[in-house]
């Protein structure tokens, strides 16, 4: 396979990474397995771009990108629904698609994993038309997001820092924010302090990730959390993968919701892969199933083998 390499080198950790040794790392692992492959760098202000370029290319067979969720959320946006896969190298913060997908969080087992990895499909959803891989969301994320964007890091331990601290004052400020919610036709009038709709349902156990990037559903998570108390509760236990546990948290599966905000202020107002977004007054939030081709690592459990003329594989 012919693949293409763009290096986010202000991304995560890339900024602390020696590129040299990270792209002949690549071109030796790749070339090993069979593959023909050519590794290009950006600045983060030309990634999005240099994404669009590579998959335009006609003999991209696979875009492989190394950055945080920020890049990777743009690199599945191109490639969905075109015949060029995506391979993701962790480099960010959190790196919630990459676990789902589970690809190994180091760069070199990761790379050594994708390098003899397999093809597949796998989902997206779209927040009216526009794809996400991870999470949409609205309410204290979004206040969060924006709170933080106030406090200057340099560093991957920074941004963490600066989220807890951001995280606190949104708490603290009480946020709320009035919904009506349509899930798959049944009609319901909310309000919440968050409101969050991710690709699939996230796994119990850890950080907000699917296990299943194949089960074709979209998690829907409503806090009922009314003080500060029970959301610093509710908040622990989301990062500790208890929130199934938690009394204030309703969770529910949806293939398609509607939501309408009637609020005054929209700018800003929701969170798409951890990127701010403007609040619109209707919102369509729908999962695509298999819209995404995607380069794994061999043993990912999710795998679903395509059985050989005349085969029947067992149940």
């Amino acid at each position: 396979m012919k693949i293409l390499v763009v290096l986010n080198q202000d991304g995560g950790t890339l900024k602390t990474t020696d590129l040299d040794w990270l792209s002949g790392l690549l071109k030796d692992e790749f070339t090993v397995q069979g593959h023909e492959i050519e590794v290009s760098r950006c600045k983060g202000e030309a990634v999005v771009q240099s994404i669009k370029d590579a998959v335009a290319r006609a003999d991209t067979d696979v875009l492989v990108v190394a950055g945080g969720d920020g890049t990777v959320s743009a690199a599945a946006a191109t490639c969905a629904g075109t015949r060029t896969a995506l391979g993701i190298l962790p480099a960010g913060t959190m790196n919630l698609f990459a676990r789902t997908l589970q690809v190994p969080l180091d760069l070199e087992p990761a790379i050594q994993a994708l390098a003899s990895g397999t093809l597949t499909k796998v989902d997206v959803a779209r927040v009216n038309g526009e794809v996400f891989v991870h999470q949409y969301a609205v309410g204290l994320h979004a206040r969060m997001v924006r709170m933080r964007k106030k406090f200057s890091y340099g560093s991957r331990i920074g941004k963490v820092v600066a989220t807890w601290r951001a995280g606190w004052m949104a708490i603290r400020s009480h946020p709320s924010v009035k919904l009506t919610i349509d899930l798959d036709g049944e009609s319901q009038t909310i309000k919440s302090a968050a409101v969050a709709f991710s690709n699939n349902f996230y796994g119990n156990g850890h950080i907000p990730f699917a296990d299943d990037p194949t089960e074709g559903v979209l998690g829907v998570y409503i806090c009922k959390a009314d003080t500060v108390g029970r959301m610093s509760k509710l908040i622990l236990d989301i990062l500790m993968g208890t929130w199934r546990q938690n009394p204030h948290l309703v969770t529910q599966k949806a293939r398609r919701v509607k939501i309408v905000y009637e609020g005054r202020h929209q700018d800003n107002r929701a969170v798409k892969d951890g990127e701010l977004e403007r609040l619109e007054r209707e919102t369509v939030i729908e999962i695509e199933p298999g819209a995404l081709n995607v380069l794994v690592p061999s043993q990912a459990t999710y795998l679903k083998r395509v059985p050989r003329p005349g085969e029947v594989l067992p149940a």
